[in-house]
């Protein structure tokens, strides 16, 4: 059941908002890999993530519409050794991350154990415009219910002249 944010009517066309919360909310709480979010500028951030033991064809980094996903999937070579205590355990992982329209993914590298991705948020230009409030012409389109009222007022306007006796009431276009 989706619970919705943005009841007020003055809200229109957030519904994609919406959708990106019930995303963000879905995604799975665990805490592997641990990561940071840092911002590296005014527009810039950078998600890094703690991957040792990752080779960098282990990992996978996607952009899916608005989501950054990096996987992670180690590859089990242990068929040749014998372990007396095994604590580093081989473990997948996947972390997604929900991605504000038009942020942008700029790189990633693997660096001593750390994965760094760089995104930048362009900042939006302004853009005010003035909308012209036009009057009703005969030229202009006439919302359907609109006409059906004209059209209700217009026959009510002809039996009432008819029923007095006036061909033409003052007004009529």
């Amino acid at each position: 059941m989706t619970t919705r944010v943005f009841t007020s009517p003055l809200f229109l066309g957030f519904d994609h908002l919406e959708q990106m919360l019930e995303r963000a909310s879905k995604t799975q709480s665990e805490g592997y890999p641990p990561y940071n979010i840092e911002q590296t500028g005014p527009s810039g951030l950078r998600i890094t993530l703690a991957v040792a033991g990752f080779s960098m064809e282990e990992l996978q980094i996607t952009q899916e519409d608005n989501q950054l996903v990096i996987r992670g999937r180690q590859t089990e070579d242990s068929q040749n050794r014998v372990f007396v205590y095994r604590g580093i355990a081989s473990r997948q992982f996947q972390r997604a991350f929900v991605l504000a329209e038009g942020i942008e993914i700029k790189g990633a590298w693997l660096h001593n154990g750390l994965l760094h991705v760089d995104l930048i948020r362009p900042q939006p230009e302004t853009r005010v415009r003035t909308i012209p409030i036009d009057t009703m012409s005969k030229s202009a389109p006439v919302p359907s219910r609109a006409r059906r009222d004209i059209r209700e007022v217009t026959e009510l306007r002809n039996e009432i002249g008819s029923q007095i006796g006036v061909s033409r009431i003052v007004g009529e276009d």
